[in-house]
């Protein structure tokens, strides 16, 4: 592949993986982060990202769509591959997604479940007390590793058999938060405690980053999560050939991070 391909994020958590599987495939690279001064919603910004860009890697920043629609015009045409959510439906990783399909019959839409790397939240804790605080402690989840995404994610860049397809990912299994934490904790050799954090506390701890609304909502789903755990799909072996990492494997590629 020899098309330019812009990688939106490419210093983050999946988009150093895109960017590093693109150029081991030969694609030429254009990365582009926030760490480097990079603003999504600058018009000025995006037009000189853009420009030349065949294919694009897009990984939302924001907690709205609120600039969905000129980021899209941007991209009009292009191979668009975003990392949506599997509850697209209801959030605005779906207005997102509307805006991508108004302006291109090339995307490809990445729906993945929760990202294993959100437990590096758990970190602090780990190093200092040995104790993670935590609401619902037996909420399971079917946790993502980062480089299956990106492995997908390469896949659909590269190749346009992807084009127009919705993709729901995930990990291979469902681990409540307690086998997460127990995951870690052989990782690194300690044995690990959790407290269960009550909802209101949880609450409190969420709204120094997310609206009372989004907070309300992820701690609603959490906890149905207790009765009816995440889902399990087999996309990423379909679609790679090989299985899905497991959280065990994540947390042994981020032992350091909780050492």
């Amino acid at each position: 592949m020899s098309e330019n391909v812009l990688v939106v994020g490419a210093t983050g958590k999946i988009g150093r993986h895109v960017a590093a599987g693109l150029r081991d495939r030969g694609a030429p690279v254009r990365a582009v982060s926030r760490r480097d001064g990079f603003d999504l919603a600058d018009p000025a910004d995006l037009t000189d990202a853009a420009d030349g860009a065949a294919a694009v890697f897009l990984i939302w920043p924001f907690m709205t769509a609120e600039h969905a629609r000129p980021v899209a015009d941007r991209f009009a045409g292009k191979r668009v591959v975003y990392v949506s959510a599997m509850s697209a439906e209801t959030g605005f990783w779906g207005e997102v997604e509307t805006a991508i399909r108004g302006v291109t019959e090339r995307w490809t839409f990445l729906r993945p479940s929760g990202f294993a790397t959100n437990t590096l939240g758990w970190a602090d804790q780990i190093k200092d007390t040995g104790t993670v605080r935590m609401p619902y402690p037996a909420a399971r989840r079917s946790l993502i590793h980062e480089r299956d995404i990106a492995d997908l994610a390469v896949a659909a860049l590269v190749d346009d058999a992807h084009a127009g397809r919705t993709h729901v990912i995930t990990g291979p299994e469902a681990l409540s938060q307690t086998a997460q934490v127990h995951a870690i904790g052989a990782s690194i050799g300690r044995e690990l405690r959790i407290e269960e954090q009550p909802r209101a506390e949880a609450k409190r701890d969420m709204l120094s980053w997310a609206t009372p609304e989004w907070a309300e909502t992820a701690l609603d789903y959490w906890a149905s999560l207790v009765d009816k755990p995440e889902p399990v799909t087999r996309t990423v072996e379909e679609l790679t050939g090989r299985p899905a990492r497991t959280f065990a494997v994540w947390a042994r590629d981020h032992a350091a991070d909780f050492s």
